[in-house]
């Protein structure tokens, strides 16, 4: 484990709230580090869910496929975070596969700890339980809005979570810090690449972004804020 890695590091997300100092202190001590270079793999779908991980430095992605089918990007995940939670909650494999998008530094958690620590820290199985309820309610709510809202509204969502998780502050804009093709937002929003790149271009025109082949700029964070929230276009193909 990396001397640099401190309590107060941990203390700040959601799975290791309401513990307390000393109790995350013997936590951090029982953690393994793990490097995974850029487009590496921490797990893949199906692999035996045996380890719970906080990332401390770079991005991961989130994918998800079916057999024969081509990967799709689920969510975007920046240090400082945790993933692979539901290792804690008795899952027997992971949903999805996480692969670094930059080199990553984390640590871990493995089975024989976690059992320890989850018997001897019940908060910790309880933040592991809540952050597990807030995966389900976030992907009912993107079911819901599939189902319910236009594709301007669940693209201009999906832009600015991604730019609250890895937006960077630049001249033109906020960037969103990944390499993301329209295909990947296409299949974040649940629509055609063809319709993804027909309203980036209208927006484009607009004024609102800037959308080169794998990079996003936000102009302006009001006006998909006005999509997101209030919008009332003229028919269009989802």
């Amino acid at each position: 484990m990396s001397e640099k890695t401190t309590s107060d590091q941990l203390e700040s997300l959601p799975l290791f709230q309401g513990l307390d100092r000393e109790s995350l202190e013997r936590i951090l001590q029982a953690a393994r580090p793990r490097k995974v270079e850029e487009g590496g793999y921490f797990f893949f779908q199906g692999d035996s869910a045996d380890r719970v991980y906080t990332l401390l430095r770079g991005r991961v992605r989130l994918l998800q496929s079916n057999p024969g089918d081509e990967p799709i990007l689920l969510n975007v995940l920046a240090a400082p975070a945790t993933f692979g939670v539901m290792s804690m909650t008795g899952a027997d494999t992971y949903p999805v596969t996480a692969q670094a998008i930059v080199e990553c530094r984390a640590i871990y958690w493995a089975q024989p700890e976690m059992g320890v620590f989850l018997s001897r820290y019940p908060q910790w199985e309880r933040n592991a339980m809540h952050i597990m309820a807030g995966h389900v309610q976030e992907y009912q709510e993107r079911y819901r809005q599939l189902a319910t809202e236009r594709v301007e509204r669940r693209l201009a969502r999906t832009l600015i979570r991604l730019a609250s998780q890895v937006g960077v502050k630049t001249n033109e804009g906020i960037l969103i810090n990944l390499p993301l093709t329209r295909q990947d937002l296409a299949e974040m929003t649940g629509t055609t690449l063809y319709t993804v790149s027909r309203t980036l271009s209208q927006w484009e025109a607009d004024g609102l972004v800037v959308a080169g082949r794998e990079k996003v700029v936000i102009r302006s964070t009001h006006g998909l804020v006005s999509i997101a929230e209030d919008f009332h276009p003229a028919e269009n193909d989802q």
